[in-house]
């Protein structure tokens, strides 16, 4: 029986200062699923996954990414999963709501990232075949259950920017559009217009279903 590890670090330095070296030990399998391209703050922790997803599929090698509909929402995150994709990684868009970020590898491994805070992310590094076999188990339920990434842009899902991203926010604080476009500084009249535009990009008959488009999507500003 092996030796069962861990440890919980604290930010994206002491992640990759303690455990960087993991990213690039998969031989069979590595798995990473997330809600979107934003998990690894620090370039440090950045550059260390992707570089290993970077490789893609090498011999006997398999790598999955796992992600939420929000990590396509900018042309940007959209044109390094092609990417990624291109070099022989598999990418699926879940339709069923993520954890918080995971990384596995090789079964024999596991990364759990917790909720943001201002000190950084606590990340959970552990070798409990236990722990590791159970999430394992429900990564691979999700997988089978959301659709290959190019099946999934031919959906043709909303592309959002930055500031229509700050617009659903907006909607879903509750605010007066007066208060909502003191807040963002714009005036009332560019603030609806962009409202009525944001409703426009996704398909929405009424703010209410803006909202609902949101959630469906994985994006902010929900009802």
């Amino acid at each position: 029986m092996r030796n069962e590890q861990i440890f919980t670090v604290h930010g994206d330095g002491e992640l990759v200062a303690r455990a960087g070296h993991l990213f690039a030990s998969a031989r069979t399998e590595f798995l990473c699923a997330a809600r979107d391209l934003d998990t690894w703050a620090q370039p440090s922790a950045r550059a260390a996954v992707r570089d290993r997803l970077r490789t893609g599929r090498g011999p006997g090698l398999s790598t999955r990414k796992l992600l939420s509909p929000l990590a396509l929402a900018d042309e940007a995150a959209r044109a390094h999963l092609t990417l990624v994709r291109s070099r022989g990684a598999e990418v699926r868009i879940s339709a069923s709501p993520l954890p918080h970020e995971t990384i596995l590898i090789d079964r024999r491994v596991m990364i759990l990232a917790g909720r943001e805070s201002p000190t950084g992310r606590a990340y959970t590094v552990t070798t409990s075949p236990t722990m590791i076999d159970g999430v394992h188990t429900l990564y691979s339920a999700v997988w089978d259950t959301s659709t290959d990434l190019d099946a999934y842009l031919r959906q043709d899902v909303p592309r959002l920017d930055a500031g229509d991203r700050t617009i659903l926010n907006a909607l879903g604080s509750g605010l007066t559009d007066e208060s909502a476009a003191r807040r963002l500084g714009l005036s009332l009249r560019t603030y609806r217009r962009r409202v009525a535009d944001l409703m426009v990009t996704l398909e929405a008959g009424s703010r209410f279903q803006a909202g609902l488009r949101a959630g469906e999507l994985g994006l902010p500003g929900r009802p």
